[in-house]
């Protein structure tokens, strides 16, 4: 079992401090069997960064992925995942961000594509979602997922041309068998997993720290650090980083 005192030890040697911003991403399981669960995570990091410091956990309010009827492989459906209420306790965000979500404290946007978040500047996600984070030296600190995850991530696509959003975005007649504003939809995938090419070239560039707490491997670093080499790319490369042909 992973305990919380372990746990604390090893985040202190991975560099969480005091007044830090964090961006945190989890899979609960990733730990194994963890002493007091999603709690333990939760009230680890609150220890350790303090009220003078900030962090913030995604709470979109999305199903996980669903199955895919015949119907749906025909249209050309990739992803489909369902918008979910706003009273729902359990999202595919996982059990630490929906248990962190719903804490006294802790302050969450209401719509489908939200942040929460906790400490000096958790009030920024109401507004900002994690713009905060991003442009104020935030660390990423991820358990045992991986870039994506990363939901600062998407704040870098307003660079992505929209010919390549409108590759893969549903078409009318998804539209109307989904409605947007209850699904959200994804027809086809570009060829390449883009962000794994960031997250190799940030690993190249020696960007992320990791260490591995129990079973769980944990990968910590600067947000913009990473995620300014998606915007650099989105700005100049954007076709050949999804492996898309032009013409």
């Amino acid at each position: 079992m992973v305990t919380k005192e372990y746990l604390k030890s090893a985040l202190i040697e991975l560099g969480i401090k005091n007044g830090m911003t964090l961006e945190v991403h989890s899979s609960l399981s990733s730990f194994g069997e963890l002493e007091g669960g999603a709690m333990t995570v939760i009230d680890t990091l609150k220890e350790l960064v303090t009220e003078e410091g900030s962090i913030f956990m995604p709470a979109l309010r999305l199903s996980k992925e669903l199955p895919l009827t015949d119907e749906d492989k025909k249209l050309g459906i990739t992803v489909k995942i369902k918008v979910l209420p706003r009273e729902e306790k359990r999202t595919a965000m996982g059990l630490v961000a929906d248990t962190f979500r719903m804490l006294p404290g802790t302050f969450t946007g209401s719509d489908v594509i939200s942040t929460s978040g906790w400490g000096k500047n958790g009030a920024k996600a109401l507004t900002g979602g994690l713009d905060y984070a991003i442009h104020n030296g935030g660390k990423a600190l991820l358990f045992g997922v991986d870039i994506y995850k990363l939901t600062a991530m998407h704040y870098m696509e307003v660079n992505t041309p929209e010919d390549i959003n409108q590759m893969f975005a549903p078409g009318e007649e998804i539209n109307k068998l989904y409605p947007p504003e209850e699904w959200f939809m994804e027809a086809g995938h570009p060829p390449v997993k883009a962000w794994y090419t960031i997250q190799k070239m940030a690993y190249e560039k020696g960007l992320i720290k990791e260490t591995m707490i129990g079973p769980c491997k944990v990968m910590f670093f600067d947000i913009w650090d990473v995620v300014s080499i998606y915007e650099h790319e989105l700005k100049t490369n954007p076709y050949e980083l999804w492996g898309i042909k032009r013409g």
